[in-house]
């Protein structure tokens, strides 16, 4: 079995940031999020990442990023594109934004030939979140059914003071698989707990702090991106007759797919770590200070990628 690689989810433009995040630095030497990523990342084992980008940031990208990455790992980059679709369809008129996270997956097919992570560019993971997925990937192949992973992190620990974020809320049974997973786009802090809503805020839903969502971050092998491939024209089919310029074509609703027609088995591994983001960018000061402090306690050095 060939080694599990790492797959970087970095197109998204950051509407709600106002920029592009991924490149906004937040560590002493210009470390942005996913810079302590691909660092945990390394340590865990994965020695090749795949940027998934849009092309009009590949020169930014690749100067703030990818070349100091270069001399500790394999890089390479592909790219995520709205006209990226099944022959016979075309992107609707008026159309401004990709088609979702298993459109961006499906953006490393031609590249990802055996396991893989996958984890978005602009949120912080924690280094035990890699080592599990690492193992997991080493350990496990599809068998009978399909054998993925998933990392899933409390609630309470992965909300902003800031706005609302997008998760994709887990049922798990008592061995640990997961049984559903329901992408909720609007969730918010409610004290020690989270709530969420599916009609502008109208009416919200309560979500115990403990609730189990997943952050995106996956261990799939190859036959994801196969399966993904083969319902993406389903998937249009609906949207472009629904809501054709911001339906979604969202990861984990093909893995709940699977789930559903038993043909895949997802464990999920827990973490207890808080996370990290800039969904906001008033969420930029919260994490500056918190990557500083584990800097300070030695989790992280000053510099994460020496010239030597």
């Amino acid at each position: 079995m060939s080694k599990p690689v790492l797959v970087i989810m970095a197109a998204g433009m950051g509407s709600r940031y106002g920029g592009l995040k991924q490149l906004d630095p937040v560590g002493g030497h210009n470390q942005v999020i996913l810079d302590y990523s691909m660092y945990d990342a390394r340590r865990a084992g994965f020695e090749t990442v795949v940027f998934v980008i849009k092309r009009e940031i590949e020169e930014e990208f690749k100067a703030r990023v990818g070349r100091r990455v270069e001399r500790h790992m394999d890089v390479k980059y592909v790219f995520q594109a709205m006209d990226d679709l099944p022959k016979g369809y075309a992107v609707p008129e008026g159309r401004a934004k990709p088609w979702g996270t298993a459109q961006a997956a499906l953006a490393a097919r031609n590249v990802v030939d055996g396991p893989f992570a996958i984890i978005n560019a602009d949120d912080y993971y924690g280094p035990e979140a890699f080592r599990a997925i690492y193992q997991y990937l080493c350990a496990h192949q599809d068998g009978a059914r399909y054998s993925y992973a998933m990392v899933g992190y409390r609630v309470k620990n992965t909300v902003t003071e800031n706005g609302s974020v997008a998760r994709g809320v887990c049922s798990v049974n008592q061995d640990g698989a997961l049984i559903d997973i329901h992408e909720r786009t609007t969730i918010e802090k409610d004290g020690e707990n989270a709530r969420y809503t599916e009609d502008g805020g109208q009416s919200w839903t309560a979500l115990p702090g403990d609730t189990l969502v997943s952050m995106n971050m996956w261990g799939f092998t190859r036959s994801f991106l196969d399966e993904a491939e083969a319902r993406f024209p389903a998937f249009l089919d609906k949207a472009l007759a629904e809501n054709p310029l911001k339906g979604e074509y969202f990861l984990p609703s093909v893995v709940d797919q699977l789930i559903r027609e038993d043909k895949a088995g997802v464990q999920v591994l827990p973490s207890e770590d808080k996370w990290y983001g800039v969904t906001y960018r008033e969420d930029k000061p919260t994490v500056t200070a918190a990557i500083a402090a584990m800097t300070e306690a030695g989790l992280y050095p000053e510099e994460l990628w020496p010239e030597c």
